[in-house]
């Protein structure tokens, strides 16, 4: 380590940030970055530990702690502390093959293993590694690098999102022919439609996306496999399919009034509005609009808090965010909740943020949920009946218990559904005739991406179910290590 007392020299320093009721004024991202010589610094926080947790991607807990993708954080950092931003970024690049992506969306599991955060503030790994990334592209070492040899090997894989991104750039990297099948519009899966703009903004998929293929990786957008082209196409004419479409089942609300006027799905309403951008800059009528609607969502999670934020940008008159389960606490609880387990604390986002400077309030109630829609004469949806939740425990697990006459009833024109998924949409796997498992994954071997059927691999969300880009990028690479040794009997990927 070029500065041994670096994490004790500096404080640890973040992108500003523009205020809430700057940003909501538009769609872009509004971190600016810091300037170079203070993320020297930050890189030089990175001590020499011994133990890197942070690139470890171990499971303890309950959860994963460190990175999945195993980034050589430490080494990274100390090249940024050097000054040798070329370096740094080959590093980054040999376990991630997209950090423009985690750099920016990724809730830092590295952070939240990083030693510096034992008695102290972390490291700024996810920001050092955003950095690194954008500063290649600045300086042109981000170029396209076809491979000089080709295989001769054909491989499809069907979904553009993070996790088939990762398996098409590695399968590349290493000769054989890549075919992407996605039955969007536009490359990127929910990385496109799924995260709202400000947080990513779709130019810096396009740009990765431009530049695999340049290198060779073929998109076939629109193509709806299962559907539109029979997989049995894909298994004639490849020599090995890979299936990557999410965990694309959303889990519904069964309530009195579900049918009602003015219920969506989150990431449709996400998708809608991203959607709408990117065609027409928003134009009135081609999205989901909470314009002027008192908005309700259910459920806590990222998705949740990014309805939150949409909807202040579309001007809703008001929003509320209903989270089943009780409030975490504000600090980690060090004993039953010890470093480096991820810390189960308190997040407040951007978009709770921007509600609470326009509304004057968190818009997040815990403990509740709905009980009843209430439609009006049309069959709009008019009001919500809510119910207050204790928990419960029965059989080992928490359960939140609806508690009697706990009813209020509250104002709500829109209300969006965030309350997770139920695995991968059954049309696929039946169409490849594919078991799933329990949860309505599609079924692998332990251990593996190898499915039931020879030749035919599945990875990311729509194995693991849903979760975070960072994992699906591991299991991209995961999956394309088994496809090149299925393909060739032995694979130097890693």
């Amino acid at each position: 380590m070029g500065k041994p007392t670096g994490f004790m020299d500096y404080d640890r320093a973040v992108n500003p940030s523009e205020s809430p009721k700057s940003r909501i004024g538009h769609y872009n991202e509004f971190h600016p970055p810091l300037d170079v010589a203070e993320r020297q610094k930050q890189g030089a926080r990175c001590m020499d530990c011994g133990v890197p947790f942070c690139q470890s991607g171990i499971s303890l807990g309950g959860g994963i702690t460190g990175c999945p993708l195993h980034n050589m954080a430490p080494e990274w950092n100390d090249l940024i502390y050097h000054g040798n931003f070329e370096e740094s970024y080959k590093r980054l690049r040999k376990t991630n093959n997209f950090p423009e992506f985690t750099g920016r969306v990724c809730p830092a599991l590295c952070e939240a293993a990083c030693t510096c955060g034992l008695h102290g503030d972390a490291v700024t790994v996810r920001e050092n590694e955003l950095f690194v990334a954008e500063n290649a592209y600045a300086t042109g070492l981000v170029k396209p690098c076809p491979p000089e040899v080709r295989t001769g090997k054909r491989v499809a894989v069907v979904g553009s999102g993070p996790a088939g991104l990762a398996a098409a750039d590695q399968l590349n990297r290493r000769g054989h022919s890549v075919t992407v099948f996605e039955r969007s519009d536009r490359v990127g899966g929910l990385l496109m439609y799924g995260i709202p703009n400000m947080k990513l903004e779709k130019s810096v998929i396009l740009r990765r996306t431009g530049i695999m293929t340049a290198e060779g990786v073929e998109f076939r957008t629109g193509v709806d496999v299962g559907r539109d082209l029979p997989a049995g196409r894909l298994t004639a004419d490849f020599d090995a399919v890979i299936l990557c479409c999410g965990a694309k089942n959303p889990r519904d609300l069964n309530v009195p009034g579900r049918g009602s006027e003015g219920v969506s799905f989150a990431v449709d309403f996400l998708s809608s509005t991203t959607k709408s951008l990117l065609d027409t800059g928003l134009k009135p009528g081609t999205y989901l609009s909470a314009k002027g609607k008192h908005v309700v969502i259910v459920g806590g999670g990222d998705t949740g808090n990014d309805c939150v934020g949409t909807c202040v940008r579309h001007g809703c008159a008001s929003v509320t965010q209903l989270e089943m389960m009780p409030r975490p606490p504000a600090v980690r609880d060090s004993a039953a909740n010890p470093w480096p387990e991820w810390p189960r604390v308190e997040k407040t986002d951007y978009g709770q943020q921007e509600a609470a400077a326009v509304f004057g309030r968190d818009p997040r109630l815990y403990q509740r949920t709905v009980k009843e829609i209430v439609p009006d004469e049309k069959g709009r949806v008019k009001e919500l009946v809510t119910v207050s939740l204790m928990p419960r425990q029965e059989n080992g697990r928490t359960v939140m218990t609806p508690v009697e006459g706990s009813e209020e009833t509250i104002p709500c024109q829109l209300l969006l559904i965030a309350a997770g998924f139920l695995g991968t949409e059954s049309y696929v796997p039946e169409a490849f005739g594919l078991a799933t498992d329990a949860r309505g994954n599609i079924a692998t071997a332990e251990g593996t991406c190898r499915t039931s059927v020879p030749g035919i691999f599945a990875a990311g969300d729509t194995r693991r179910g849903q979760s975070l880009v960072v994992h699906a990028i591991a299991e991209g690479r995961r999956a394309a290590r088994e496809v090149d040794e299925f393909l060739m009997g032995y694979t130097n990927l890693f």
